[in-house]
C-alpha cells in the first residue's frame, strides 16, 4: 500500500510513496519530501519506489507546485534514457568492448569535422553548448548494448518493432555543464529558493533538456559506427530530471520518469535486467513513474562494502556475463549492482499501483560507464589526455 501524508496545517500539500511495505524505503528520503511538501506553494509530492535521498532533495519524487524551484530539478537538467534499435549480425561481448569509443573525449566541431556521428545533429547546437558534446559523464550514466530478453506484451512490442533477441542501445545521460551552469546561476542569487523569472529559466532549462536529447543521439551514432552498425532514431527517449507547466502546476520531477501514456525504460543496473514499461500513471503519482532501480546504499559505503567483498576483475564481469567498460576503479564500486535495489520490486510496485505495465525486459552485453585508457585506441588516448580537464 502506498503511504499519503498531509502536512500539519495544511489541507493541500501532501506525500504519497508508491511502493509497499517489501521496499527498502530510507527514511531520510521520506524525510526529504515532508521537507519538499512545506515549500511555499507545494500541492503534492508522489514518491517512487526507486526513492532514495538526494543533496537536499529527494530522488525518484515528482512535486507539483503553484511556484517554480530550480534547486528541485537539480543540476543535471535533461537527463534521461533513450533506446536506439541497433543492427549488428553477431554481438560477442569481448569483441564489441573493446570497439566502444572514448565516450569521456568530447566532439570537437573542427577537429571532429569528419566524424559521421554528427550526420544526427539537424539544426543548431542548443544553447550553442560545446562542452562536453557526445560524452556520458560520471555518476549513474552509462551507454549499454543489450538485448531484448523476454517480450511481455508482444503487440504493444511490435508497435516499438521489438522482439525477443532484437539488441538496443540504452543511453542514460544528461545535459553535462550545461544543467550545472543553469542552476548555479540561479544559486548564486537566490539559493534553494524559487526562480525569480519562471519564462527566463524555462527557457534556459528547455534548451538544456534539448541538448540531452542531442546528446544521447550523438553517442548512440558514435557506437554504432563503432560497432559497425547504422545509426538509428530512439523508439523511446524520456527525460526524468526536468519540470512541465501541467494543470496550470509546475511539475518537478527529479529521478522521475514521465507516466502519462508514454513508453518508459526503467534501468536496473549493470548485472541486472531493465525493463520496458507502458506508463499509465494519473494524478495521484503526478503523472510519473520510477526512473530506475534506485540506489540502496551511498557511494561511500559502496565503495567499503565493495572492497571488502570484489576485486577489480571480478566487477568487470557481470552475474548476467555482460562486460563493464570502466577504466575507473572507484566507480566501479560505487555503481555495483549491489548499490542498488531490486528493480522486480521497483517494477512489482509500479504494477501493484497501476502506474506501469511492462512490455519487455532487455539484459546487458556491454556497459560503458568510462574509458578503459588501456585498451582505448591509441588516438582517443592521446585527445582523452589532452582534453580530460575540460570535459
Amino acid at each position: 500500500m502506498s503511504e499519503s501524508h498531509t502536512r500539519p496545517g495544511s489541507a493541500r500539500a501532501t506525500v504519497t510513496v508508491f511502493a509497499s511495505p517489501a521496499s527498502w524505503i530510507e527514511s531520510d528520503a521520506v524525510a526529504q519530501c515532508e521537507q519538499v511538501a512545506a515549500f511555499d506553494g507545494m500541492i503534492h509530492v508522489a514518491a517512487m519506489p526507486d526513492l532514495h535521498p538526494g543533496k537536499g532533495a529527494p530522488i525518484g519524487a515528482a512535486m507539483a507546485s503553484t511556484v517554480l524551484y530550480p534547486f528541485l530539478v537539480g543540476s543535471d537538467i535533461g537527463c534521461g534514457i533513450a533506446v536506439f534499435p541497433i543492427g549488428l549480425k553477431r554481438a560477442v561481448p569481448e569483441k564489441l568492448a573493446a570497439r566502444f569509443p572514448d565516450l569521456d573525449r568530447a566532439l570537437d566541431p573542427e577537429r571532429d569535422a569528419d566524424d559521421p556521428a554528427w550526420a544526427v545533429v539537424d539544426g543548431d547546437i542548443p544553447a550553442g553548448h560545446l562542452d562536453g558534446l557526445g560524452t556520458v559523464g560520471r555518476g549513474n550514466h552509462f551507454v549499454e548494448l543489450a538485448r531484448v530478453e523476454t517480450v511481455l506484451e508482444p503487440d504493444h512490442a511490435a508497435r516499438l518493432g521489438l522482439t525477443a533477441g532484437d539488441l538496443v542501445l540504452i543511453v542514460h545521460s544528461g545535459s553535462r555543464g550545461l544543467g550545472e551552469r543553469i542552476l548555479r546561476a540561479h544559486t548564486a542569487l537566490h539559493g534553494a529558493g524559487p526562480a525569480p523569472d519562471p519564462a527566463a529559466y524555462l527557457a534556459a532549462h528547455d534548451d538544456a533538456v534539448r541538448w540531452g536529447s542531442l546528446n544521447r543521439r550523438l553517442m548512440a551514432a558514435r557506437v554504432a559506427h563503432a560497432l559497425g552498425a547504422e545509426p538509428t532514431e530512439p523508439i523511446v527517449d524520456q527525460c526524468h530530471n526536468l519540470v512541465e507547466l501541467r494543470d496550470g502546476a509546475y511539475l518537478h520531477r527529479k529521478g522521475a520518469a514521465p507516466g502519462d501514456g508514454r513508453d518508459v525504460l526503467i534501468a536496473g543496473t549493470r548485472g541486472t535486467r531493465s525493463y520496458l514499461v507502458a506508463a499509465h500513471a494519473g494524478p495521484a503519482a503526478n503523472h510519473s513513474v520510477a526512473h530506475g532501480a534506485g540506489r540502496k546504499m551511498s557511494r561511500a559505503d559502496a565503495l567499503r562494502r565493495g572492497r571488502a567483498k570484489h576485486t577489480v576483475d571480478e566487477l568487470r564481469r557481470t552475474p548476467v556475463g555482460s562486460l563493464v567498460v570502466c577504466g575507473d576503479r572507484q566507480l566501479l564500486f560505487e555503481e555495483a549492482p549491489t548499490a542498488y535495489k531490486r528493480i522486480e520490486q521497483v517494477i512489482g510496485d509500479l504494477v501493484a499501483h497501476d502506474l506501469a505495465t511492462p512490455v519487455a525486459t532487455t539484459v546487458p552485453l556491454v556497459t560503458y560507464k568510462t574509458a578503459d585508457l588501456g585498451t582505448a585506441p591509441t588516438r582517443d588516448r592521446r585527445d582523452h589526455r589532452r582534453k580530460r580537464g575540460r570535459a
